[in-house]
Formats: structure tokens, C-alpha cells, sequence
């Protein structure tokens, strides 16, 4: 057993777990993190995505001790602390771009890397974003149409009222 001193989503956590447990089953097992889940288990499908000092990792990947003094964000970190949630989030709803479900908290967090570094980006600077992460319901017209419009939200948000 080792002690992990983890932030995440902003918030400090001291936890006693396995010393070579992944970044995955801390976050699940042991901070009742569920949002990230477990698809693969071989960084294949992208189900487990967090952001690790703002880049996408596959957290199946990730020794937990590799995240120690890390920023970790998982898709419960994404909306704001008075729930409202985060524009790509809605942008998933309103554009019908969830089915199942399983894919889509790394989905989302894969379309923040992009829209945080690209807050302009065409349908192919998409597809290449969400690459590593695989749908078996969506068919991905919907999710590459929500991150568009995710796009366009945060852009008009940033310019402010007119």
C-alpha cells in the first residue's frame, strides 16, 4: 500500500491504495470517480480519458503515482461548482450526441483539449481530436456536430454581449 496526494478537479485527496494501482481505478475504486470508465483497459478506446495537466491521457494507462502534483480533471471536474454545465457538455445534449453514454465523459474531455488549444477548429482538426476514442452507437456525426457547436457557444461567449 503507498499514500497518494492527488488534486482533483480542484479538490486535494489523500488516498491509501495499492502502490501499483492506474490512475483509473483510483479515481474510480477509490474516489468514487465513476465517470471514467473503463472501456479497454488497453488505452484503445478512449473511455477513461481525463486531462492530466490539461492534456488527454488514457487514465487506464497512467500509473496513479505518475499523477501525483498533477492537475487530474475527470468529467465530473467539467461543470462549474454551481452545476451549471460546462457549453460542450450541453453541446452533447442538445445536439442528441449521447446514446449510451460510455463514450462520452472522454469524448467530452477529449473536444475540451481541443477547443482549449483550437477555439476555431474545421471538422477535420475534429475528427482528428476525438481519434482515440471510440463510439459504437453514435455513429459520430452528432458528437463532431456538438463540438462545432460547443465551439461556436464558447467563441460567442468570450466576445461577450453585443
Amino acid at each position: 500500500m503507498r499514500l497518494f496526494n492527488l488534486k482533483v478537479n480542484g479538490q486535494e485527496y489523500r488516498v491509501e491504495a495499492p502502490a501499483d494501482i492506474t490512475l483509473l481505478e483510483l479515481l474510480r475504486e477509490y474516489l468514487g470517480l465513476t465517470g471514467t470508465k473503463e472501456g479497454c483497459g488497453k488505452g484503445e478506446c478512449g473511455a477513461c480519458t481525463v486531462l492530466l495537466d490539461g492534456q488527454a491521457v488514457n487514465s487506464c494507462l497512467i500509473p496513479a503515482a505518475k499523477a501525483e502534483g498533477a492537475e487530474v480533471l475527470t468529467i465530473e471536474g467539467l461543470a462549474a461548482p454551481d452545476g451549471k454545465l460546462d457549453p460542450i457538455q450541453e453541446a452533447f445534449i442538445t445536439e442528441g450526441a449521447v446514446q449510451c453514454g460510455f463514450c462520452t465523459p472522454g469524448m467530452i474531455l477529449s473536444a475540451k483539449v481541443l477547443l482549449d488549444s483550437n477555439p476555431h477548429p474545421d471538422r477535420e482538426a475534429i475528427k482528428v481530436a476525438l481519434a482515440g476514442n471510440l463510439c459504437r452507437c453514435t455513429g459520430y456525426a452528432k458528437i463532431i456536430t456538438a463540438v462545432e457547436k460547443a465551439a461556436a457557444v464558447i467563441a460567442g461567449a468570450k466576445k461577450g454581449p453585443s
